[in-house]
């Protein structure tokens, strides 16, 4: 059941996100000293489009992207990179955003093959389906939705896909089980996400705009990976695992200031917020 904070929760993100697809439709990644963008910082930090896709996709996978696509480039990691994607796959991205993954993934499953880019923000959907027709590509579809109910058929896909989207979710049981719903039997998940280690302070997980920043939403990695298995999946495993330096960015800079007022330090963060790669599987029927 939806309660009024969840429905606050996605208001917020939507919002957020909402201001970052319209705000790349007016500007270009080839602008001046952008700041760096990625869904791993607050919310309050300043947005502008930028080609920092180059820190998670290597100069191969980004030769064939135009800058509107790399410029919003807000995932953790590189999903399509573990998926092992085959031609002729059908693949759904959760949390599509401009669809640097779908673009991606597209490449690797061929025209007999078919990408769908799902994202509850309208403005995302736009810019997504913008870019999909001037870069003149016929098998990516974007559909409006939410991932905690997926607007598509049973065993539908083979592979579900995800860039650090799911901690946006306050139901992340939902989430798990219609992935494995809508995948084959025997289907893959492969997914960048945000994890945490050990506790945050209280006012990060009360934060409206911490959860918009992929941190207030994020689960300890042992209860984030059970309850991928406890919604069916098999074969569950974390294949990397990167820590957030929280003292280092200028994105966090509110996060610190908060923190030092609690008499804590910014370094205590540092090993707390990770990012990680995983991939499961649906068992066969």
């Amino acid at each position: 059941m939806t309660t009024s904070t969840d429905t606050k929760i996605k208001e917020s993100v939507r919002e957020v996100y909402g201001d970052i697809a319209r705000r790349a439709t007016q500007s270009s990644c080839c602008g001046p000293a952008p700041t760096p963008a990625s869904c791993c910082g607050p919310a309050e930090a300043s947005f502008e489009p930028t080609c920092n896709a180059g820190r998670l996709y290597s100069p191969e996978e980004l030769a064939g992207l135009s800058g509107d696509v790399t410029g919003v480039s807000l995932g953790c990691g590189n999903p399509t990179a573990i998926a092992d994607l085959q031609p002729g796959e059908v693949v759904l991205d959760l949390g599509a955003g401009g669809g640097i993954d779908c673009f991606l993934a597209a490449q690797k499953v061929g025209s007999e093959g078919r990408v769908i880019g799902l994202d509850m923000t309208p403005e995302m959907i736009k810019l997504a389906r913008r870019n999909a027709k001037q870069a003149g590509v016929t098998n990516v579809e974007f559909r409006y939705g939410e991932m905690e109910d997926i607007p598509l058929p049973d065993a539908s896909v083979d592979v579900v896909i995800s860039n650090c989207v799911i901690n946006l979710s306050p139901d992340k049981d939902a989430v798990f089980r219609e992935a494995y719903r809508v995948l084959r039997p025997g289907g893959r998940m492969s997914v960048s996400d945000i994890v945490i280690h050990g506790e945050l302070p209280q006012f990060i997980r009360d934060d409206l705009a911490a959860w918009a920043g992929c941190v207030a939403g994020a689960l300890d990695e042992a209860e984030y990976v059970g309850k991928i298995r406890a919604a069916g999946f098999e074969d569950v495993a974390v294949l990397s695992r990167d820590y957030v330096q929280v003292s280092g960015f200028d994105e966090w800079k509110v996060v610190r200031d908060q923190v030092a007022a609690m008499g804590l330090s910014a370094q205590d963060l540092n090993h707390k917020v990770a990012s990680i790669k995983f991939r499961a599987r649906k068992r066969q029927a």
